[in-house]
């Protein structure tokens, strides 16, 4: 299979979909890889280290799209990539189309085929290639957040450790996943007052149990979840429904009755963002303020850290990029349930029910029309 690494076009997004040690792997295993110079230049891989490891660096993206049978990437197609787009060419990244139905309704069109990183599932229930990158992001939360609380950003002043004779901030983190149990580990370092909230009562005791009494859980309900919000120096949004849109859990009027100058990350802003009113901000102007909240919402958090993210996910995706290459993407969906989760559209259908449900399309069986 002629697979293509593409470089990213998204504002500060500097990940790559391949790492030259990545290419060699699937150059050894039989086939060809094209990298557009400089893809990963900017975290450390130059085109030199790609044509060692064996790739065809070609000089520009539209090459890549034209020649290759596979785009290997981070990002959904961007806009001015649309137009490369064309039916059968498997592009195979973070989609997050229940958020971007332009992304969605340019992928039908062209009836190329769609598997997204973020839906594809482990024999234990898992999303082992979004895992890596909520890592990152929930640690990265936190970051962003203690930044937004200081007074240049708008925020409220807070400390999140606090220092001897001053209490610490108070971090609410709702979701108790991947990046809700990273956002706590970081907050937690600090010395921050942590409260993660949940509706799954397993999971809180799993975080009892991890994290012990310095982590305080709780159950989420309405009420529970306006006490906790409007008493917060830092709100966490890090609620996922795979492949949905987030719910709006932060409604505008309970920003409101936050305290001045208290600061929201949501994490969820790739799904849609679990608070009303979001939209999605950039590495290069990160941060707005709504009724005297700082609102971060980040789209690429992840970009933040590009070497580490990259390395992180391309250790994840290998192994699913091999067997797609060397079966076939027709018959690594049929014969793998895991990889078969994660195709979101096919050939002008989409066929991922969440998907469906949020953009208004028709759901279509993915087994039934391979």
């Amino acid at each position: 299979m002629i697979i293509g690494i593409p470089r990213e076009i998204k504002d500060y997004e500097y990940r790559v979909g391949a790492t030259p040690s990545m290419v060699q792997v699937l150059i050894e295993a039989g086939h060809r890889v094209l990298v557009e110079t400089k893809a990963g230049f900017r975290v450390g891989f130059t085109d030199e280290m790609y044509a060692d490891a064996g790739a065809d660096v070609v000089s520009n993206g539209e090459d890549v799209y034209r020649s290759a049978e596979m785009i290997v990437k981070v990002k959904e197609p961007q806009s001015s990539e649309f137009s490369l787009l064309r039916e059968e060419l498997i592009i195979f990244s973070f989609l997050h189309l229940a958020a971007n139905p332009e992304v969605a309704e340019a992928m039908l069109a062209a009836k190329a085929i769609g598997i997204a990183y973020e839906t594809i599932t482990d024999s234990r229930g898992g999303l082992p290639l979004l895992q890596p990158m909520s890592e990152i992001a929930g640690r990265l939360a936190v970051q962003a957040g203690a930044a937004a609380l200081e007074m240049l950003h708008g925020g409220r002043g807070v400390l999140l450790g606090g220092v001897p004779g001053v209490p610490p901030g108070k971090v609410v983190i709702i979701g108790g996943g991947v990046v809700g149990t990273e956002a706590a580990r970081m907050a937690l370092g600090l010395g921050a007052n942590v409260v993660v909230m949940d509706k799954d009562l397993h999971r809180l005791r799993e975080l009892d149990t991890l994290f012990g009494p310095r982590l305080k859980t709780l159950y989420s309900t309405p009420s529970t979840l306006e006490e906790a919000i409007i008493t917060a120096d830092l709100v966490i949004g890090a609620v996922l429904i795979p492949g949905g849109k987030a719910p709006k859990l932060i409604k505008s009027e309970l920003i409101k009755k936050m305290q001045f100058g208290a600061a929201i990350v949501d994490v969820s802003i790739d799904q849609g963002g679990c608070v009303e009113g979001v939209h999605p901000t950039t590495h290069a102007d990160p941060t707005f303020i709504v009724d005297n909240i700082v609102h971060y919402c980040v789209s690429n958090i992840p970009a933040a850290c590009a070497r580490t993210a990259t390395l992180a996910l391309t250790n994840a995706t290998l192994q699913t990029v091999l067997t797609i290459a060397n079966e076939g993407y027709q018959a690594a969906c049929v014969n793998n349930e895991d990889i078969r989760h994660g195709l979101n559209v096919f050939l002008g259908k989409v066929t991922n029910e969440p998907v469906a449900r949020d953009l208004g399309h028709q759901y279509h069986d993915a087994i039934t029309l391979l």
